[in-house]
């Protein structure tokens, strides 16, 4: 494996066959879990190029695997923002069954490009839902002034992320302590407490509607460490996360035993 390895590395040198960066590729899976419809023409942008990775010395079927690849990673991600997992399993899995039926790399690329769209399309409905819900439980939530709202956005998209006080500030235009003192009035709860509480409401969802162990949930949500999660998450519902997902999905056969 390794001499078939290195013989590979070596002909993509001669061929200047590369593959596209990591950050490159992520970006347009991330789009996608935030249903902003960049994803699409990003998406397209990456897949048409002839540095997306070489599967087969078919050009078809090359770009077939291409495809599964990236529903894979599509289908994952959408589920990581908030997708009910079998939904999202249920539309790569019709997906993949239409792109075994193309004829063309033509219709490769189309079905490409139609999957991204329906996706991202279905995302960014889900979180306008999602905000909608949150503004009939909030009465006071038309009265928040728009600082508040541009730094509820930014932690939104940042949970994935050390969330800094100064950064919140500068991406709401306010200064970090009078911020925080608006935000405390507005919301009746500080920043770090808002910031943490939704982090466990995704971690919620990543529990009951994902694969990710509790290790990954915790990287990912920018926990200091899996120990520190599972205090915090018992802190806020009562329970573990493995005692959480154990009674709101009992099927889920990863925690039982």
């Amino acid at each position: 494996m390794n001499k078939e390895l290195t013989y590979l590395s070596f002909l993509q040198r001669e061929e200047e066959n590369y593959h596209h960066s990591y950050d490159e590729e992520l970006l347009q899976y991330e789009y996608l879990r935030d249903g902003d419809l960049r994803s699409i023409e990003e998406s397209k942008r990456l897949f048409r190029t002839g540095i997306a990775g070489k599967l087969s010395s078919d050009p078809l079927r090359d770009k077939k695997y291409l495809f599964v690849a990236a529903i894979t990673l599509a289908c994952r991600f959408a589920i990581e923002g908030g997708m009910e997992a079998q939904r999202a399993y249920n539309l790569s899995d019709l997906y993949i069954q239409k792109v075994d039926l193309c004829k063309t790399v033509d219709e490769v690329y189309e079905l490409h490009t139609a999957m991204f769209t329906d996706y991202t399309e279905q995302m960014k409905k889900q979180h306008a839902h999602r905000t909608e819900k949150a503004e009939q439980d909030d009465s006071d939530q038309s009265a928040l002034p728009r600082p508040v709202w541009k730094a509820m956005d930014y932690i939104y998209y940042h949970l994935h992320e050390r969330i800094r006080l100064e950064d919140v500030a500068d991406a709401s235009g306010l200064s970090p302590n009078y911020l925080n003192s608006l935000f405390s009035k507005k919301k009746g709860i500080s920043i770090q407490k808002y910031i943490c509480s939704k982090r466990i409401e995704a971690a919620k969802n990543m529990l009951l509607y994902s694969d990710y162990s509790e290790t990954e949930i915790s990287e990912f949500l920018a926990f200091s460490s899996p120990s520190h999660f599972i205090r915090v998450f018992r802190k806020h519902t009562g329970m573990t996360p493995r005692q959480y997902a154990k009674r709101y999905y009992r099927t889920h056969d990863r925690w039982r035993g």
